[in-house]
């Protein structure tokens, strides 16, 4: 079961969240923080496996609260959710240790895929975010990247949003061979997570 905290100042947006939360398989939340202290406390005290986190909260701003949180305890992970998409709020999540940046647009169904993806260890962007992040990092022209055929095939599928259960049924391999594959491109690339593997396909022109 993954246990979840719920981040937000506003209440009815807290009220959808946990009944979207709770009516998924597997999901159960534990905590609902309309502060960003709060759910830095809460966090603390309830030990969620996932935190859905608001950026604007008033007390601590989401992304200082996904700081400390992600400080305190590296193995819950943080999928900020917000209806705004500005830069600051993007590296600075990331730069806190987000896993994770959606915004509050994005359909029920496609929200419960991202707790998903994100409770399995995995990082995920709303494909705009990926979109300025490439248009920011990517150099033109960059180098070829020294790694095998199969891994160039792993790093576009990575790119293209696919998760690792996606990956190995599209390439007909086991779930622990991708596993491998992408630890070997994080290590290759000098990549903290699999955003900077996005980052790495652009920049070879690989997508």
């Amino acid at each position: 079961m993954t246990t979840v905290l719920v981040a937000d100042d506003q209440p009815l947006i807290r009220a959808g969240f946990r009944r979207l939360v709770d009516s998924a398989p597997g999901f159960r939340t534990v905590a609902e923080a309309a502060t960003g202290q709060e759910a830095v406390t809460l966090a603390a005290r309830a030990l969620p496996d996932l935190v859905l986190m608001d950026v604007r909260m008033p007390v601590m701003d989401g992304i200082e609260a996904t700081r400390r949180i992600c400080a305190a305890r590296p193995g819950t992970r943080v999928l900020i959710v917000t209806t705004f998409d500005l830069d600051e709020y993007v590296y600075g999540a990331l730069r806190a240790g987000a896993a994770g940046f959606l915004l509050k647009d994005t359909r029920p169904a496609e929200l419960l895929k991202a707790m998903e993806v994100v409770a399995s260890g995995e990082s995920l962007l709303a494909p705009t975010v990926t979109r300025r992040l490439i248009e920011r990092y990517v150099v033109p022209g960059a180098a070829s990247l020294r790694i095998t055929d199969r891994e160039r095939e792993v790093l576009v599928l990575v790119a293209g949003g696919l998760s690792n259960a996606e990956i190995a049924g599209r390439l007909y391999v086991t779930l622990s061979t991708v596993k491998t594959h992408v630890s070997s491109l994080l290590t290759k690339l000098d990549a903290r997570s699999r955003v900077h593997l996005v980052i790495a396909a652009y920049e070879a022109g690989l997508v």
